[in-house]
């Protein structure tokens, strides 16, 4: 966290406060959770209080806007790795109107704002932005189920930002995202679900994503397959000698989701290989997904 950032779409990550409610089912093994518990900090659930941050770690966007602005290359920064910046919590709603001046002051800095509660954005977001946002804040919500794209998607598209983005990661489901989602839309980033407890995918979940990403000129980003790997396409007669039982080999869900009729899948269960996030890897049919908005 910091500066410098292992999450692939972005370049720095900066946290207003730490912890956070659970709202759904991408929630259930939140890695901020975790990692805040293992420092110590018990900052999650509706009445918890939340870490907060003095002076300096405020201003350490400043100096990150200041080697943006001599580089001239693009710095995306991920505001909320540890929290949901339109969170309805009480220290929230403090610490909030301190970010919004930061913001303002740091324009080299792509500030990518991702929360599960679209509903709030606008409610939550200064006066100044009720038309449009600054063009250098992004706007982004949690998909990882059709649930939650329905919820969802209708709610972010009413922020006037001028990127609006989707983090499809964990994606837990197929999910159908229609032409009037996508028109709307500039970017999805997709990815499976990594960590202790992590939920294995089915490889046509993200190749759907992908393609109707790419018919209406979305860009996609895949960050991970996580925990789970595909290892091979499985056909009716091949299940039962992998019927093993064994925790570290599955056969992903049947695909029960809409599929673009220009990319069928070859076999509905896909049998997926528990080898970690590193050795899974990024590759989606051979290819590294990394379109970013410009």
């Amino acid at each position: 966290m910091g500066e410098e950032t292992k999450i692939e779409w972005a370049h720095s990550t900066f946290n207003p406060w730490w912890g956070c409610e659970k709202v759904s089912p991408a929630c259930a093994h939140c890695y901020a959770e975790t990692l805040a518990n293992r420092y110590g900090h018990k900052v999650w659930g509706a009445t918890a209080p939340r870490r907060l941050f003095g002076e300096k770690h405020w201003t350490e966007p400043l100096a990150w806007n200041r080697k943006a602005a001599a580089s001239g290359q693009p710095w995306r920064v991920f505001c909320g790795s540890m929290c949901d910046v339109f969170e309805d919590h009480p220290t929230a709603n403090n610490e909030r109107q301190k970010l919004w001046p930061l913001i303002a002051a740091t324009p080299a800095l792509t500030w990518m704002l991702l929360t599960k509660r679209p509903e709030n954005m606008k409610r939550f977001a200064p006066e100044a932005w009720r038309n449009r946002w600054p063009d250098n804040v992004w706007a982004g919500t949690t998909v990882e189920d059709q649930q939650r794209a329905d919820s969802r998607i209708p709610e972010l598209l009413k922020v006037p930002a001028r990127v609006r983005f989707l983090s499809m990661e964990p994606l837990l489901g197929p999910v159908r995202l229609d032409p009037w989602h996508l028109a709307g839309l500039n970017w999805i980033i997709a990815g499976g679900e990594s960590g202790p407890g992590a939920r294995p995918p089915h490889p046509d979940w993200f190749r759907s994503v992908q393609k109707r990403s790419r018919s209406y000129g979305v860009g996609f980003f895949f960050k991970q397959w996580g925990e789970w790997k595909p290892l091979c396409n499985l056909y009716a007669e091949d299940r039962d000698e992998h019927e093993n039982g064994s925790t570290d080999r599955v056969i992903a869900l049947e695909f029960n989701g809409d599929i673009p009729e220009d990319h069928q899948p070859d076999a509905t269960a896909w049998l997926m290989d528990r080898v970690g996030k590193k050795a899974a890897g990024r590759l989606l049919d051979g290819h590294e997904w990394n379109e970013v908005p410009s």
